[in-house]
């Protein structure tokens, strides 16, 4: 029994007394609490939702489930990840903490061990742990460093095939932009992503030439019709103002595509001017953005000295909110030289969002940053929302409040996938024992 409630196996069921959050549920018309919840009754019928309404007295039935309150929420949508890296900590670990050591003993992982068979065993256990937990789509993106993307991409794609109807799969190239000054091979990686169905990627810093760089990723965008994906600014540098470029390039080629940019770190100890005018020109260009909490949190503004950090490495979503940027949270790293913990749980970033950035006081429409925003940036045909005609696919929690929801791991929780509980049990770690070498 999981969150104080067992799901039939037959093939209807109505879940009683469910507490849904108005911003999941768009199409709920009942008045909501305090902080945005309906008590609702669901029907299930055939792998979907057949009917969500406003809770009735609950009827005695060996088909319905009375929930007594507690939350009910859609699955997941874990839009920046990076599981071709995810669980090489044992073998390689971040030396000192710093974001410095991090990339080299990445760099150095990666020309050592990648092997397709290395990538496919540590991205299958990755998403084993993912679908545990309740997601049902992930974006990850994909090192493509010659020669890494010649073997990395054919993984991916068998793993997309593999996790078909369990996890919904992107991915997204990940390389230094300055490496698109080597014309052959990037328009050789263009080709290579949009065959695959991918996201144009990249870690964009100050290069001198940013702006003519940023012009050939969006002209290779706009020729293949491919959304885009940036690491920006993940760095506490003033001077880093990447996120702006971005924006302007945006504006300069009239992109039609979605752009996502993650982390966005600077941004938050820049001057109140110099920030007025970035989130003015992201919005203007309609860009979204993710913060990635928990790894920020763990790399930036890591020091040296003993000392301890002065601020959190998140970026202003509360800003960006307010001018109508599309704001979501993600994973990031799991169990590797960027963030040596974390395993791909949503709930946990979630919850480490709502206390890191403030995400109370009040909650409002917060919970579309983990599902409903992040699944309408990955185009996907789930609205990462709870409606009538939907696929029954949601996670029923024992909290019946936020405070409960982000109180406690919910290790209990009962994940639903096409109208049936899943099998919820987590991969050991001993299974990965004999790569760790």
């Amino acid at each position: 029994m999981g969150a104080g409630a067992v799901i039939p196996e037959a093939g209807f069921f109505t879940l009683a007394n469910a507490r849904l959050h108005s911003s999941l549920t768009p199409g709920l018309q009942a008045p909501a609490d305090a902080e945005g919840f309906i008590l609702a009754d669901i029907d299930v019928a055939g792998g979907t939702i057949k009917r969500i309404e406003a809770a009735q007295r609950a009827a005695a039935s060996e088909s319905t489930v009375d929930l007594a309150g507690r939350i009910v929420l859609p699955c997941f949508v874990d839009c920046h990840t990076h599981i071709d890296k995810g669980h090489i900590w044992p073998r390689k670990p971040n030396p000192d903490g710093t974001f410095l050591g991090a990339l080299e003993a990445a760099d150095a992982d990666r020309e050592a061990h990648w092997s397709a068979e290395d990538l496919a065993r540590r991205m299958d256990f990755s998403l084993r742990c993912a679908y545990a937990h309740g997601t049902a789509a992930l974006r990850t993106h994909i090192d493509s460093i010659p020669p890494q993307e010649d073997i990395s991409w054919p993984v991916f794609e068998a793993m997309r095939e593999k996790w078909r109807g369990r996890i919904e799969l992107q991915a997204s190239c990940l390389f230094g932009i300055e490496r698109i000054g080597q014309k052959d091979w990037f328009d050789g990686l263009v080709r290579r992503v949009a065959a695959a169905g991918g996201v144009l990627g990249a870690v964009t810093y100050m290069a001198p030439d940013l702006d003519a760089l940023l012009d050939s990723m969006f002209a290779a965008a706009t020729k293949h019709g491919l959304d885009l994906d940036f690491h920006a600014d993940e760095t506490d540098a003033l001077e880093a103002v990447s996120l702006r470029r971005i924006a302007e390039a945006a504006l300069r080629h009239r992109f039609e595509g979605k752009i996502l940019v993650g982390h966005c770190c600077s941004l938050a100890r820049q001057p109140d001017d110099e920030v007025k005018a970035t989130l003015d020109t992201v919005a203007e260009a309609g860009l979204s953005v993710v913060s990635l909490p928990l790894c920020n949190l763990y790399l930036q503004d890591r020091r040296s000295d003993g000392t301890t950090p002065r601020w959190r490495g998140v970026t202003l979503l509360h800003e960006m909110e307010a001018r109508g940027i599309p704001v979501c949270v993600a994973s990031d790293n799991t169990r590797d030289p960027f963030y040596a913990y974390g395993d791909l749980d949503m709930l946990e970033v979630y919850r480490a969002a709502t206390r890191i950035l403030h995400l109370d006081h009040p909650v409002a429409d917060w919970p579309k940053a983990m599902m409903t925003t992040p699944a309408s940036i990955m185009r996907l045909q789930n609205p990462g929302s709870l409606r009538a005609g939907g696929s029954a696919d949601f996670v029923v929690f024992r909290g019946r409040n936020w405070t409960e929801l982000l109180s406690r791991p919910e290790q209990d929780r009962i994940v639903v996938r096409e109208g049936r509980a899943i099998d919820r049990s987590l991969p050991d770690y001993a299974e990965l024992d004999d790569l760790m070498v």
